[in-house]
């Protein structure tokens, strides 16, 4: 199989889909892999690195994408890369389809299969593409968040740990999965006073005795939101339902309540975000202001971390590269029920469920297109 490892081209996108040990593996396995020039730069992964492991360096997109049958990547492909899309090509990437009618019509008219990182399940049901991510996401929420609480950065000037003799500051985040648990652990770690709310009560029980009672929790609906927002320096939004787009929670009305400076962060963006002010912005202009409050919604967040990020996700990604090399994309398919799980798209059908209600489309299972 010939594997193709393009460099990314989103805006301040400096991660890359497979590291030297990848490649290493995957020439042991017997498998071509291609990887573009300068690919692994900026996550300090050099070209001669992927020489010394086996790869061709190959100079430009355009012919990555032409000869490899399967590319694997880290973020979604931006409009600019639609036209690298053919017939039997496999890609393995995030994709974040709710939001992306442009993107996912360009799939399906080019009959890509599209295997998204999100969705993709392991044997218990969790998100294991996902998690590494979110972990690093939801650790840097706080990071950024208490950056943009300097009034330099527009906020409200407050030291979110306090000092002694000043209280420290309130961080609001809604929802207790792996982004959410993440940004409360070092919300507390600095001092803050950390208000995790959720649907889910055992999910609830559960963070209260993992954090012994240091974090206050709070039952999710509109009114708790509302009062909890309003007095929040820092809001974090970690609301996730997967494939799907998320819930806008914070509506435009909450944010016109919240504190002056006030800081969201909507971690949730990728999917759409959970704040109805929040849009997609970028690493380049990562903030904007509405209603005094400071709005952060950059849609690759752990891109400003690379050389961290990109071991943490392709520690989880590569078995099921190297399963779709070994087998084909079909065989590996039927499988393994979880890589299903992850399929999109095929063959120019729409076959995952969430994104399909997301976008008012129909789509038809994965398991029916192959038989399984």
């Amino acid at each position: 199989m010939i594997i193709g490892v393009p460099r990314e081209v989103k805006d301040h996108e400096s991660r890359v889909g497979v590291t030297p040990a990848g490649v290493h593996s995957l020439v042991a396995a017997g498998h071509t892999v291609l990887v573009e020039h300068n690919a692994g730069e900026l996550s300090a992964l050099p070209d001669d690195e992927y020489q010394a492991a086996g790869a061709e360096i190959v100079g430009s997109a355009q012919e990555l994408w032409r000869l490899a049958e399967i590319v694997v990547k880290v973020k979604e492909p931006i409009e600019s890369e639609f036209r690298h899309f053919r017939p039997g090509l496999v890609l393995f990437t995030y994709l974040h389809l709710a939001p992306a009618r442009a993107l996912t019509d360009a799939l399906l008219a080019s009959h890509v299969t599209a295997i998204a990182y999100e969705t993709v399940r392991d044997r218990s049901g969790a998100l294991p593409l996902l998690t590494p991510m979110s972990e690093v996401a939801g650790r840097m929420s706080v990071q950024v968040g208490a950056v943009c609480l300097e009034k330099s950065r527009g906020g409200r000037g407050v030291l979110l740990g306090g000092v002694p003799g000043v209280l420290p500051g309130n961080v609001v985040v809604l929802g207790g999965g792996i982004v959410g648990t993440n940004a409360a652990r070092i919300a507390l770690g600095i001092g803050a006073n950390v208000t995790l709310v959720d649907l889910n009560l055992n999910r609830l029980r559960e963070l209260d005795d993992l954090f012994a009672g240091r974090l206050y929790t709070l039952a999710s609906n509109p009114y708790n939101i509302e009062r909890a927002v309003r007095s929040a320096d820092l809001v974090i939004g970690s609301v996730l339902i997967p494939g799907a787009a998320a819930p806008k929670l914070v509506t435009r009305a909450m944010v016109a309540k919240m504190k002056q400076g006030a800081v969201i962060v909507d971690v949730a963006i990728d999917q759409g975000g959970c704040v109805e002010t929040a849009h997609p912005t970028t690493h380049s202009d990562p903030s904007y202001v509405v209603d005094g409050v400071v709005h952060y919604c950059v849609t690759n967040m752990p891109a400003a971390v690379p050389s961290t990020s990109t071991q943490a996700l392709t520690n989880a990604t590569f078995p099921y590269l190297l399963k779709l090399a070994n087998l084909g994309a079909s065989e590996a398919i039927r499988a393994d029920a979880g890589l299903a799980a992850g399929v999109n798209a095929y063959a120019g059908t729409l076959t995952c469920q969430p994104v399909a209600e997301s976008q008012k489309r129909e789509s038809q299972p994965i398991a029916t297109l192959l038989s399984l």
